[in-house]
């Protein structure tokens, strides 16, 4: 997939409806692209030993209380 120009970024704004100023349609374009850019690298990651979100349990885990108790006894 190519970049995203600024004009291309004005078109679809202008066709979902957004108003988006003429200069700001490069920083759109850059925040776009780079975004792309980071999705498509945690898209070519394997997980394939991963188990699913969904099998975690977070009651399950036991930590420690590091957090510091104030003069008065509360943490």
């Amino acid at each position: 997939m190519s970049d995203l120009t600024p004009p291309e970024a004005a078109r679809l704004a202008a066709r979902a409806g957004l108003p988006l100023a003429d200069a700001r349609t490069a920083g759109v374009a850059a925040t776009a692209n780079h975004i792309h850019s980071v999705v498509s690298a945690l898209r070519d990651l394997d997980f394939g030993d991963t188990p699913p979100a969904a099998a975690y349990r977070a009651l399950a885990t036991r930590h420690a209380d590091t957090r510091k108790e104030n003069p008065d006894g509360t943490r």
